[in-house]
C-alpha cells in the first residue's frame, strides 16, 4: 500500500519533471532554478521511496546506494532521449509537419531508448547482485519497473496519436 500511494505522488511529479527538463543546459555558473529545485525534490523524494520499501541492513546500504546513484544517473541520459523524441514529436505535431521519413526516425528512436533501457537493467542487475540478496536485487528491480511504468503511463496520456 505504501509504494503505490508513493508511486503515483512520485510518477505525477516524475512526469512534470520529465516534461519541464530543460533540452538546453543552463550555464553552470547561475544560481538555481526553480526547475531545478523541483528535480532535485523529485530525485531525494524517489530515494525516500526506494529507501522506505527496499529494508536494507546498514551493510546492504553502504553497497547498495553506490550502485543507485550511478544507475539514475544513466537512466537520466534515458530521461532525456525522452524528453527529446516527446520535444521532436511534439514539434512536428503542431506545425503538422510529420512525415514518413520523420515518423520511421520517431520509432527507432522510440525503439532504440526502450532497448537502451532494458541494456540498462541487465547491466546493473549483476552490479546489483554483488551487493544484495537476489530477494531485493528483484525487489529494487519492481520499485524502478513501478515508477518508470507510472511515469510512461501519465507521459502516454498526453501523447496525442500521430495523425
Amino acid at each position: 500500500m505504501r509504494i503505490n500511494f508513493l508511486t503515483k505522488t512520485f510518477g505525477v511529479a516524475a512526469m512534470l519533471m520529465l516534461f519541464c527538463y530543460a533540452p538546453l543546459a543552463m550555464a553552470q555558473d547561475k544560481p538555481a532554478d526553480n526547475m531545478q529545485i523541483l528535480r532535485d525534490k523529485i530525485r531525494a523524494d524517489k530515494k525516500l521511496v526506494v529507501a522506505a520499501n527496499m529494508e536494507l541492513t546498514e551493510s546492504e546500504a553502504k553497497a547498495f546506494w553506490p550502485i543507485y546513484d550511478a544507475y539514475q544517473k544513466d537512466l537520466q541520459k534515458i530521461n532525456q532521449r525522452i524528453v527529446a523524441l516527446l520535444d521532436n514529436y511534439a514539434d512536428d505535431a503542431r506545425k503538422k509537419s510529420l512525415t514518413d521519413d520523420k515518423a520511421k526516425k520517431l520509432i527507432d528512436e522510440a525503439v532504440a531508448i526502450d532497448q537502451a533501457e532494458a541494456n540498462l537493467k541487465s547491466g546493473y542487475a549483476p552490479k546489483l547482485s554483488k551487493a544484495l540478496p537476489a530477494i531485493k536485487v528483484a525487489r529494487y528491480l519492481q520499485i524502478e519497473n513501478k515508477i518508470r511504468a507510472v511515469i510512461k503511463y501519465d507521459l502516454a496520456q498526453g501523447v496525442p496519436l500521430v495523425r
